[in-house]
């Protein structure tokens, strides 16, 4: 197999994989925790705590889709800097892996899984008003935060991904000799 076949290729599955991903903190972020949010202090955390229980039970589609993301990007991007004679390849290829590492991924593991996992050991119906509002407030804010940013890594880097396949499949130096394939419709 050619270096353009598994720059192709790894191009291919990782974007699709980090859109995925992408498209699931998104999700969080502009509809599952706005929709929790109106909900009194006990339901949201037990709203929050159920969607999480699917996730932390290793739900096999999203565990696939999210841990997967990882191998493939960076296949993708060892390839592309490592196997692209095409110095901006080379360097988007770089900044995606990086920023998706850096910016969803580390997030995900430092931040927001040990949020969700003090929320999983809550027991809600022992604790007091105030302990919910408590809990509620050092929960909430950092995740939503957090989400948010991860959120806008997962753009960056679905659009770089992109930007690179166009590129790869359009030629080098900004030449994008695709269109010369095509007959022009009259």
């Amino acid at each position: 197999m050619t270096t353009q076949a598994w720059l192709c290729g790894s191009l291919v599955i990782s974007t699709v994989l980090c859109s995925l991903v992408g498209g699931l903190v998104f999700t969080f972020a502009i509809v599952v925790m706005p929709g929790i949010a109106t909900l009194d202090d006990r339901a949201f955390l037990r709203a929050f705590q159920v969607m999480d229980g699917v996730i932390q039970n290793n739900q096999p589609v999203f565990m696939f889709v999210w841990l997967s993301s990882i191998p493939a990007l960076l296949i993708a991007g060892g390839v592309s800097v490592f196997g692209s004679g095409d110095m901006v390849v080379r360097m988007l290829g770089a900044l995606a892996t990086a920023l998706y590492i850096f910016g969803v991924q580390w997030p995900t593991k430092t931040i927001n899984i040990p949020l969700n996992n003090a929320l999983k050991h809550m027991q809600l119906d022992l604790m007091s008003d105030a302990e919910l509002r408590t809990a509620r407030v050092q929960f909430e804010a950092p995740w939503v935060k957090w989400n948010a940013i991860r959120t806008a890594f997962a753009l960056i880097t679905t659009t770089l991904l992109i930007i690179i396949a166009l590129r790869v499949n359009g030629g080098g130096g900004g030449q994008h000799r695709a269109a010369e394939r095509y007959t022009p419709i009259p």
